[in-house]
């Protein structure tokens, strides 16, 4: 099976963009991705077991879930995922999409698939659609970058018809080399939102409070995980050393007010010491002691 880093190669916000982020005046969101459920599904794609990830999720105390692109593509997912919606009160929060948006050959075929996932992430009441940009395994070139900011351009379009948001959702290639990737990005799509993941930011060596304050602007949505000091993630939040307490402040002094995520990630070969739905659990006492929330 392959491993989640190798996968990802291939594959309301703070009070300053609250005016630009849908349903702002609601209570901000917690959820939790569905990485953990989907990495050992076949194709990444927990859909057949949607009942246990929206049960499990309610258990565990949280209010969403972010799936991934690859759920919403069936053809039942809006009826299915509705109905799921309606029975466990556990809302859509939105979905994580990667593609090569670098890649003009595959452009038109991205932002056609992108945009039937916005619909069907609208239809479900979700607002968030967190991009990953494409991993070209190298520094991509000053064109393809252009290719990539017209992509991206044209998916912020389709997000406006649908009051979805785009974030930039990050893992170690963005941020990697001085943010080589994502400063391309944003020189380029400079109103582009973020919605970074905070313990990819930490893999990649990029100081997370620093980084939350210099882009508090666009970030609009994020991702929490937690980590041993070797780098491996751990089974839950609070069983690592992220120092969630200097996050928690940095976010608070930005006056940050947008949605969090819990992205749960297993090393590859990894045998749980026990269900998701505890380690969730014990994932939201800790935003729930560390964050307020």
């Amino acid at each position: 099976m392959m491993n989640r880093r190798a996968f990802l190669g291939t594959a309301a916000g703070s009070v300053a963009v609250a005016q630009d982020w849908p349903f702002a005046v609601l209570k901000p969101t917690l959820g939790i991705h569905v990485w953990v459920f989907s990495s050992d599904q076949p194709n990444y794609d927990c859909f057949s077991i949607l009942d246990q990830v929206f049960a499990d999720t309610k258990y565990a105390g949280f209010d969403a879930v972010e799936l991934m692109e690859v759920s919403l593509r069936h053809d039942d997912a809006v009826s299915k995922i509705g109905d799921l919606i309606q029975k466990t009160g556990v809302s859509l929060i939105g979905a994580s999409y990667g593609g090569a948006m670098w890649n003009k050959q595959k452009q038109a075929e991205i932002i056609d698939d992108a945009g039937k996932v916005i619909e069907r992430i609208a239809k479900l009441k979700g607002r968030t659609f967190g991009i990953s940009v494409g991993d070209a395994k190298r520094k991509k070139t000053p064109e393809e970058f252009d290719v990539q900011a017209e992509t991206l351009k044209k998916i912020q379009d389709i997000g406006k018809q649908f009051n979805v948001v785009p974030n930039l959702h990050n893992h170690t290639y963005e941020v990697e080399n001085g943010l080589y990737d994502l400063t391309n990005s944003l020189q380029r799509v400079p109103d582009h939102k973020l919605g970074p993941d905070l313990d990819w930011l930490f893999q990649a060596k990029v100081d997370v409070p620093t980084f939350l304050k210099t882009y508090a602007d666009k970030i609009v949505y994020m991702h929490l995980r937690d980590h041993l000091w070797t780098g491996v993630w751990s089974e839950a939040m609070g069983e690592g050393i992220m120092d969630f307490g200097a996050i928690a402040r940095q976010l608070k002094q930005i006056g940050f007010a947008g949605d969090m995520t819990v992205e749960l990630a297993f090393p590859y070969g990894y045998k749980p010491t026990r269900p998701i739905r505890e380690s969730l659990k014990m994932s939201r006492q800790v935003v729930k002691k560390q964050f307020g929330v």
